[in-house]
């Protein structure tokens, strides 16, 4: 860790369309929702859950709330860029060699997020992770429709009650579920945030809710589909299955780094206080702080968003490629 964050690189290029076409998947689709995820501010132990889409229509999402392409590079906004609804394709079930972690060049371009100022009242919290939201669904909306994938905004949800209802079964909230990304939907429960703890702090909870659409980018792109296959594979709970695990977490990690370090000083609202909060706050997470194995340790918790953060090149965030001594 440095004292000071280094500065992220600028001007990300578009994906290079080419990679679309160049793959295909080499795995039958299998009929299962393979997307749960719930993280902790504090442990980030990770609860999975997987339903079936055999017929009950469990796993269908609404479309999340539209927005427009702002980009502060003129002329890379893509056609259909940040429409915000749902766009034609299909997935890739590929890990390492997926197509959009091959270009070394590819990275989210920067855009400028506006952000209410963050209070720690219920209808204020709303309105910081909506217009999140809105930025995430912009940088990442743009990166996926150039892959021609199956790009949806998730559909953001704000339970107020001890429990909410997903596709996934009933979550209870606590200190465990901050947040929680499961079939294209995206929970943010108030009473799980611990606010008492991190305060006013938006950097901490942007980086959060980053992670979690960290995931939904894996969803959209096939990657959590094709996991979800090898974990199944090997049992979920072996060796085998924790690295996969780790990897996929470590993976959304890389991923919430890259927004960030894509949307910090661009004249919106993300500060360089807030990034760099962010940045210091991911050594406070991983598994020596859960007491579990399958998010990784602290280290490579902090490590993964810190080079998504500075580089900005997704190619850098194939942690399915990565030697098993850094997502450990």
């Amino acid at each position: 860790m440095t004292n000071s964050p280094p500065r992220p690189s600028t001007g990300a290029p578009r994906p290079g369309r080419r990679h679309r076409s160049s793959k295909s998947s080499s795995m039958p689709f299998m009929a299962f929702t393979l997307s749960a995820v719930a993280v902790l501010l504090a442990g980030l132990v990770v609860f999975v859950v997987v339903s079936s889409t055999g017929g009950d229509g469990a796993g269908t999402a609404s479309t999340g709330t539209s927005t427009s392409a702002t980009s502060d590079n003129s002329g890379n906004a893509g056609p259909g860029a940040g429409a915000g609804g749902a766009v034609a394709g299909q997935k890739i079930l590929e890990l390492a060699d997926h197509p959009i972690l091959q270009d070394p060049d590819a990275g989210l371009q920067n855009i400028v997020c506006t952000l209410p100022v963050w209070h720690s009242d219920e209808a204020s919290v709303e309105a910081f992770f909506t217009a999140a939201d809105k930025c995430l669904n912009e940088a990442w909306g743009q990166f996926l429709e150039a892959y021609h994938l199956p790009f949806m905004p998730p559909a953001l949800h704000f339970p107020t009650g001890r429990s909410f209802e997903t596709p996934c079964g009933t979550i209870g909230v606590g200190v465990a579920t901050a947040a929680y990304y499961c079939d294209n939907n995206l929970y943010v429960p108030y009473r799980g945030l611990q606010i008492d703890q991190y305060g006013d702090n938006p950097g901490v909870y942007l980086a959060l809710i980053a992670h979690e659409y960290g995931h939904h980018v894996q969803e959209v792109a096939g990657i959590m589909d094709a996991v979800w296959q090898q974990i199944y594979q090997v049992g979920q709970n072996t060796p085998a299955g924790l690295d996969l695990s780790r990897r996929k977490e470590l993976q959304a990690q890389c991923f919430s780094g890259m927004f960030l370090g894509a949307v910090v000083d661009r004249g919106g609202s993300v500060t360089r206080d807030m990034y760099e909060k962010a940045w210091r706050d991911q050594d406070t997470r991983g598994d020596n702080t859960s007491g579990s194995d399958d998010h990784g340790t602290n280290a490579h918790y902090a490590a993964w968003w810190r080079k998504g953060a500075q580089y900005n090149r997704i190619a850098q965030c194939n942690t399915f490629a990565a030697s098993s001594n850094d997502v450990s």
